[in-house]
């Protein structure tokens, strides 16, 4: 296989489905609309996964200060 190509793989029964829901939507709006919910409800999932951070200890107002001083970029060769 060359560099770059994609390799095809079979969708998985989750994103057939997701397909067939998808190929109902009739209108700009509609799509708005489950594209916000989507939005909400990765946002919810995120939220959740810091909480049990906090909860577990891992994450916590130290190490949150920390990532305000860390540089994170990326270093160019000059």
């Amino acid at each position: 296989m060359e560099a770059g190509a994609i390799q095809a793989k079979p969708f998985t029964p989750f994103q057939i489905e997701m397909l067939e829901l998808v190929s109902r939507v009739s209108s700009e709006a509609e799509m708005k609309d489950i594209r916000r919910l989507l939005g909400q409800y990765f946002a919810q999932r995120a939220e959740d996964a810091l909480d049990q951070l906090w909860d577990e200890g891992v994450l916590n107002e130290e190490v949150i200060e920390e990532w305000k001083n860390e540089h994170m970029r990326t270093p160019y060769k000059q």
